[in-house]
């Protein structure tokens, strides 16, 4: 068992065991940890546990249950732990113990030494896939003709490319060292880098592109996807960007090959997923103009941060965008907007995004009729136009309800 300094683990429920890379077993009633958020995070959390509480005892007939674990970071955390504790070990510890987790929002401290609490616990548990589902729900308000068109799975990596987080800033000695050692390799640099520019480092490489690329490849067989595309900018980056696209159809050559078909060969191939790439600022054209051809993405950070949030815009938005950060023996899965602090304790924001990431986290542990019972209970609520003030606002006829209330006519409608 874990040792905590400040958490007490749950009398009932049990944990669920990891028996390999994406291999479990989970228990009829599996302790899971929550963090409750920042902001509007509480009312979030609670209309969650409202939702997956009553899918769940539907589902099974009250055999199952989930043992929620409240653990702690933010605001919260500093009031449990004492000042800077915004991240204590007792969260971490808990997230790796127990596999599966759920968060809402946290908002990072100014000059609280974390860049983001976010991509501290990405980084400090190897979360190195970030999986992003995007599609629609019929009744939401888009920017586009044909948002029903958009049903894709984001898998953006996480651990690289610009989340290192390597540079220096301009004017810094710093700076000047790394300039005058790249031009010492090339001495064309000299006319790229001015002197007085900021530098950033951009590293990438097989092991962390591959086990990206691997999860979102086995992702598409498992869930009978049809393919599965690189998205890279490798005719200006070969080195990093085009290396990932390489390093991605070397893997599937490798270790996929009686499951996958390149894109130019797919003529003959019978049963097979295809895989091919796109470069990056054509894969956006593609996304407003032919969404319906694409289904599984795999994309190296800074392009999958730019894709995810471009694709949940066509369908209505963060607010019902649900995401999840994972390695192959942890999960924690997020709201991926932030914690809009005016309207903390309001009861009024769209607990939507928090309430789908919920349903990957049923479908990531088996409990996929759970799941079914929560989309078929928010497509009809937003149907019945009973949705809060952020979709009611753009709702011709629309009745505007708190949090609270969008959550149990979502359970009714299970």
């Amino acid at each position: 068992m874990a040792s905590y300094q400040k958490l007490t683990e749950p009398k009932e429920g049990s944990r669920i065991k990891v028996l390999g890379p994406n291999k479990f077993e989970v228990p009829n009633d599996p302790i899971i940890p929550f963090i409750e958020g920042d902001g509007i995070g509480a009312d979030l959390t609670r209309a969650m546990h409202i939702v997956i509480n009553a899918a769940v005892k539907k589902a099974y007939d009250g055999e199952r249950r989930i043992n929620w674990f409240e653990v702690y970071a933010g605001e919260k955390a500093v009031e449990k732990y004492g000042e800077g504790q915004y991240l204590p070990q007792d969260t971490l510890t808990a997230f790796k113990e127990y596999s599966v987790s759920i968060k809402g929002p946290l908002t990072t401290p100014v000059g609280g030494g974390f860049r983001s609490l976010n991509v501290s616990i990405r980084q400090v548990l190897d979360l190195f896939a970030c999986v992003r589902p995007v599609k629609y729900y019929k009744g939401i308000p888009s920017p586009v003709k044909h948002p029903e068109k958009v049903d894709m799975i984001i898998f953006r990596e996480n651990t690289e490319d610009i989340y290192a987080g390597v540079e220096f800033r301009s004017g810094s000695e710093e700076a000047k060292k790394l300039r005058d050692f790249l031009i010492s390799l090339d001495p064309k640099i000299k006319e790229k880098i001015r002197e007085d520019a900021g530098i950033g480092v951009k590293p990438m490489g097989p092991f962390g592109s591959k086990r990206l690329i691997r999860k979102a490849i086995q992702y598409a067989i498992n869930n009978g996807k049809s393919s599965i595309t690189l998205v890279h900018k490798g005719n200006i980056m070969k080195f990093t960007e085009g290396a990932f696209r390489d390093w991605g159809y070397e893997l599937a050559k490798a270790e996929f090959a009686d499951k996958l078909v390149a894109e130019s060969d797919v003529a003959g191939s019978t049963n097979k997923i295809i895989i091919k790439d796109r470069i990056a600022d054509s894969m956006f054209q593609q996304a407003l103009l032919r969404p319906d051809e694409y289904s599984v993405l795999a994309l190296p950070n800074l392009n999958g941060d730019y894709m995810s949030d471009a694709l949940a815009a066509q369908v209505g938005g963060l607010g019902i965008a649900p995401g999840a950060n994972m390695s192959d023996t942890t999960a924690v899965f997020e709201a991926t907007h932030g914690s809009a602090p005016k309207y903390a304790n309001m009861d009024k924001a769209n607990p939507g995004s928090l309430i789908l990431s919920a349903v990957m986290m049923l479908i990531h542990m088996g409990w996929k009729e759970a799941a079914d019972l929560v989309e078929k209970g928010l497509n009809r609520t937003i149907e019945q136009k009973y949705v809060t003030y952020d979709l009611a606002r753009q709702m011709e006829g629309s009745t505007e309800v708190k949090c609270s209330q969008f959550a149990e006519r979502i359970a009714e409608n299970m």
